[in-house]
């Protein structure tokens, strides 16, 4: 579980860092007159590219240890109890 909660914080905490980055932009290009949703949905399309590059290996500890876990239960549930 510890790969799922760290890669989900990384993923919020590169979504807000782009909401800020794209309001910050948007907010001085048009003096503060740009809606709140329009931000929103740039840093969420932005946050989701840049996290395809730049969160590969949280997202691969996090797809084996998916893997490994499905793989014990799946034994263990083949095994014949005694």
């Amino acid at each position: 579980m510890k790969e799922f909660w760290t890669y989900t914080a990384a993923r919020f905490g590169l979504f807000a860092t782009c909401y800020v980055v794209v309001l910050g932009v948007a907010s001085l290009v048009t003096d503060g007159g740009l809606p709140v949703l329009w931000p929103l949905l740039v840093a969420a399309v932005l946050s989701t590219v840049l996290s395809t590059f730049m969160l590969r290996g949280l997202r691969e500890r996090f797809a084996d240890k998916v893997v490994s876990r499905a793989d014990r239960m799946s034994t263990a549930q083949q095994q014949p109890p005694e």
